[in-house]
């Protein structure tokens, strides 16, 4: 099972909850980015408690079993600490055609995406890394997976993309996306690696 997740929520506050009178301070579990919701186990001095259901909450002491908490009191409770959650990292692979600096029409059409999370950031790092699969002398995949990078940063630079820091860089046919031997056609390997953070 795993333990404590990003999106727990923890507070020190002295407020009522899980149906006593008393102050408690309390845990809330929510939902990871992704949907899934991990669990915490609390131990406390009263007793220890498993959380693992996302709204749930539990006094720190370990008192009170786990029970839902209403979206209201978590956003009254919880809802400055949700506010200042920075964003995640989002990380897009982009594809290229064979021996060029062409993308493929798919990933083409995932550049108004791409430009759409980056302007959500108020201060975006763009990495831009640049891979090839393994046709080819690997100084030439080098220079091949450079341009690639370098494509995609002038690409996002003219649709108005304003970055804090930009790095653009190769892997050239190292760190394959799909393991394969010399001198094989794969187009998964083809690719750039965009993070924005």
């Amino acid at each position: 099972m795993r333990r404590i997740h990003a999106k727990l929520l923890a507070a020190f506050l002295s407020i009522g909850l899980l149906g006593g009178c008393a102050s408690k301070s309390y845990v809330v579990l929510l939902d990871n980015p992704d949907g899934s919701t991990g669990a915490v186990v609390i131990k406390g001095s009263k007793g220890e408690q498993v959380v693992d259901q996302s709204g749930h909450g539990a006094a720190l002491d370990g008192s009170t079993r786990a029970a839902p908490v209403a979206a209201e009191t978590i956003q009254r409770d919880f809802g400055s600490a949700m506010a200042a959650r920075p964003i995640l990292p989002e990380r897009f692979l982009l594809y290229f055609e064979s021996g060029g600096a062409r993308l493929t029409e798919a990933s083409a059409a995932l550049l108004p995406k791409i430009i759409a999370a980056a302007n959500r950031r108020p201060a975006v790092d763009v990495s831009i890394i640049g891979h090839t699969d393994t046709i080819g002398k690997a100084e030439v995949n080098e220079a091949l997976a450079l341009q690639r990078a370098q494509v995609i940063a002038d690409l996002i630079k003219a649709r108005g993309l304003k970055v804090h820091a930009l790095s653009v860089e190769s892997h050239g046919e190292r760190n394959l996306l799909v393991a394969t031997g010399d001198e094989v056609s794969e187009p998964r390997n083809r690719r750039v690696e965009i993070s924005l953070r």
